[in-house]
């Protein structure tokens, strides 16, 4: 896809990886939407490099509803939904509130399921478009003190498999970014959890993970858009994990392949 002039919602655009790809899309030539909660930081991003600002809080299902038409009455038809709000859970399960856990559920899976629902009927009916879920390498491996945030990007890089396979025939992809540790404050954060930080150290020290800057992730996003790429798995050490994972996948794709068409 030719990216100038086109219109990409990139939701958690106020920092990390959600700044950096609406960076990054802006430079290719695209007008970016950038959703976040964080009024102050989106306004100065629009002034900074010309991202159009949308407030609005994931979390919150009343203000997921109707998002996505009231950006495309307000600034135009959506080319592109980039999925990327997020946030982690490292800490021991037991020690989760319930509310927390709600909350990861409805940031990670429930509003990228949610706004997908929302922008996809238009998309279908203007014969293109694309979405992008920014997933995680935790979703394919267990990790201590991921267990609701892993089992949260599994359910959005199996949701994203899923989307795909009902959208077979039509012009309108998918793509699945799949990513290790990203040098964020999520990074941060989570290396304040022994167990996890003690597990990190060993993935590094056995050369099977490394760092990514959100720039390098954020290309990486901007690139599988243009050339059509269905998935982004980084760092590429890495990728085999989530490659193993999609063996199933990959096989109930060709066992009914072709179901879409009349006598299928």
């Amino acid at each position: 896809m030719d990216l100038s002039g086109r219109l990409v919602v990139v939701t958690g655009a106020s920092r990390g990886i959600g700044e950096a790809t609406a960076r990054s899309l802006v430079e290719a030539g695209a007008r970016v939407v950038g959703v976040a909660r964080d009024a102050a930081r989106l306004e100065g991003l629009a002034a900074e490099f010309g991202l159009v600002p949308r407030v609005a809080d994931l979390q919150d299902p009343l203000e997921v509803a109707g998002l996505i038409g009231s950006v495309e009455r307000e600034v135009g038809p959506i080319d592109v939904l980039v999925n990327n709000a997020g946030m982690e859970a490292t800490e021991a399960f037991w020690e989760a509130t319930a509310e927390r856990v709600a909350a990861i559920v409805a940031l990670n899976l429930l509003a990228p399921i949610e706004l997908s629902r929302q922008v996809v009927g238009p998309m279908l009916a203007r014969g293109s478009g694309r979405i992008v879920n920014v997933s995680s390498l935790a979703g394919c491996v267990p990790v201590p003190g991921f267990a609701t945030y892993g089992a949260t990007k599994a359910g959005l890089t199996h949701f994203t498999a899923g989307l795909a396979r009902d959208l077979a025939g039509t012009n309108v992809r998918t793509t699945c970014v799949e990513l290790g540790p990203v040098t964020t404050d999520m990074l941060v954060s989570l290396k304040r959890h022994a167990p996890t930080d003690r597990a990190y150290r060993r993935l590094y020290r056995a050369g099977v993970l490394c760092d990514l800057r959100p720039d390098t992730a954020a290309d990486a996003i901007r690139d599988a858009i243009r050339r059509d790429r269905a998935h982004v798995r980084l760092p590429r050490r890495a990728a085999l994990s989530a490659q193993i994972a999609q063996i199933p996948r990959l096989v109930t794709n060709l066992i009914t392949a072709g179901v879409h068409e009349a006598g299928g």
